[in-house]
């Protein structure tokens, strides 16, 4: 998933999935002949279900379905998230139960494998009936009609971009339109973005808070494995054990074993295995969801083909509701809050280290404390972005307002809830960029003696972008140039520990269905 989001791929799907496609495709045809009414295949949408079309518009019902329902608002989503759009849109039809035409689906896999990515307002749904305003944007360039970046470029007329590629405006036949717009991938998508980016953001936090640790002279018993195993929590057994290593073998912890009477630390300190650990449990969970929904098949109704001993065959057409994001929005819920603990944490760190009367240091780390401010207001700023994450973390889920005449009476609220993980990741990255910025001056003071041996090369990575302030000077550049390091995972790499896996082996191992499987997708770059 992490390849689709940076740059085009080419995928095609192995002949048993396009085989599915089309027995899906041909099964749904063969019940519109049979004249009963389908819902959104030939009778009207939402509180229009009971309307019925006629044969000869079920054409004209999808293209009109996407042009009604393509009005969404603010910024465009990210290229990135575009990518692993088309990507999870394309392999849920392919599981062979939307009943929509071989074309599409090709169509969304020729999108993605040349960059051609529609442009798609970032707000206007609210995840019930499926991701319906941005998937119809996302679907309209498929006819012809919307906006597309190709290939980078600026953003042009759909019609412009086929026109350049040689392609013809796809006709939609009944229920592809339906299939288009149903589902929850852009919530799914946006839920699998924020994760990504939480996961690089928390292993970093685990280094800033090591560091941290060390530079404030804090003790290393708090995370010794008995203490933890006899609280079973799988997150804080793992996190505790990176902090052992990582402080292993520091000259700054071995010169403060005999004399110091403080009896223990902060809870900043002293509670990060159990913090920490507790978020590590939520982003795995998180993890789950999202892993099962990108697998999942989400749009309605869905064609389910039964076969007997005799080799002869029977169609269900069944409506359901599984485009409702309910899923999406509780996991993102989640992940919002464990984004928020992250970086409330690391700004109680940074608050520590700059009072000399628990981290005895000098005050605001500087030398000449009243001349100079050291890092007073760059607790400020750390302070602020971590009150806006706590504004931010309230629940999306627990909002459902009614739409569709009440006809979609409880809605999800998902893809609020995914999209607001972005601008906290900002936030709690940024606190930790501050915190390591902190962290490092703090080491300064304890030298000649040196902390561990990994942790001695993210001080030095850290030096090597932001000098040690002696007299105050603007650190916004320098926030910002520790900020990239975080964002490129080379603090994290540096220590060369491994993190804790937030991708659990129990996902990878469980039972796939043919369409998952890997041997059922073939890749070339």
């Amino acid at each position: 998933m992490r390849q689709v989001r940076e740059k085009a791929l080419a995928l095609d799907f192995d002949e048993t999935v396009w085989r599915s496609i089309r027995q899906s495709r041909e099964a749904l045809l063969v019940a519109i002949k049979q004249g009963g009414p389908i819902y959104g295949v030939n009778t009207g949408f939402g509180k229009l279900a009971s309307t019925r079309i006629e044969d000869a518009a079920l054409g004209t019902l999808q293209v009109r379905l996407l042009r009604s329902h393509a009005v969404g608002v603010g910024e465009p989503i990210p290229a990135r998230v575009i990518r692993l759009i088309l990507l999870l849109k394309a392999a849920s039809l392919a599981q062979g139960y939307s009943g929509v035409g071989e074309a599409v689906v090709r169509r969304l896999l020729d999108f993605l494998a040349l960059d051609c990515l529609p442009i798609v307002p970032i707000q206007g749904s609210v995840g019930a009936s499926g991701d319906l305003a941005p998937l119809a944007h996302l679907s309209l360039p498929l006819i012809g009609e919307g906006q597309v970046q190709l290939a980078g470029s600026a953003p042009m007329p759909a019609a412009e971009a086929l026109q350049r590629l040689g392609w013809a405006p796809l006709t939609l036949g009944a229920k592809e339109g339906l299939a288009l717009i149903n589902g929850t991938q852009v919530s799914t998508a946006l839920g699998l973005d924020g994760l990504f980016k939480a996961e690089s953001i928390f292993n970093t936090a685990l280094v800033a808070g090591a560091l941290t640790l060390d530079a404030a002279r804090g003790s290393d018993a708090p995370f010794d494995p008995r203490i933890h195993q006899v609280r079973r929590h799988t997150g804080q057994i793992d996190c505790a054990e990176f902090y052992r290593k990582a402080l292993a073998g520091s000259e700054i912890r071995r010169s403060h074993l005999e004399g110091d009477d403080r009896v223990q630390d902060p809870y900043c300190l002293r509670c990060q295995p159990q913090v920490m650990g507790a978020c590590l449990d939520q982003m795995r969970h998180t993890a789950r969801v999202l892993l099962d929904e990108a697998n999942a098949v989400t749009d309605n109704p869905l064609v389910f083909v039964r076969e007997d001993r005799s080799g002869q065959r029977s169609v269900d057409l069944l409506s359901g509701g599984n485009f409702h994001a309910e899923p999406v929005a509780l996991a993102c819920d989640a992940l919002a809050l464990a984004i928020a603990e992250i970086g409330a944490l690391a700004e109680r760190r940074i608050a520590m280290l700059i009072d000399p009367a628990v981290s005895r240091l000098p005050a605001f780390l500087t030398r000449d404390p009243g001349v100079n401010s050291g890092f007073m207001i760059v607790h400020v700023t750390a302070a602020a972005l971590a009150s806006e994450n706590k504004s931010m973390a309230h629940p999306a889920s627990v909002d459902s307002l009614p739409t569709s005449a009440n006809q979609e009476d409880h809605v999800s609220m998902a893809t609020f809830a995914a999209r607001r993980l972005s601008p906290m990741n900002e936030n709690s990255a940024r606190i930790i960029a501050i915190e390591l910025l902190a962290a490092a001056q703090a080491i300064d003071f304890s030298r000649p003696l040196h902390s561990s041996a990994g942790l001695e090369r993210v001080h030095a990575l850290i030096r090597s972008e932001s000098a040690s302030v002696d007299d105050d000077r603007s650190l916004a550049s320098d926030i910002e140039a520790i900020h990239r390091l975080l964002d490129e995972g080379s603090i994290a790499a540096t220590l060369g520990l491994s993190s804790p896996d937030l991708w659990p082996k129990e996902i990878d191992d469980r039972e796939l269905t043919a369409a998952e499987r890997p041997d059922s997708v073939r890749t070339s770059s």
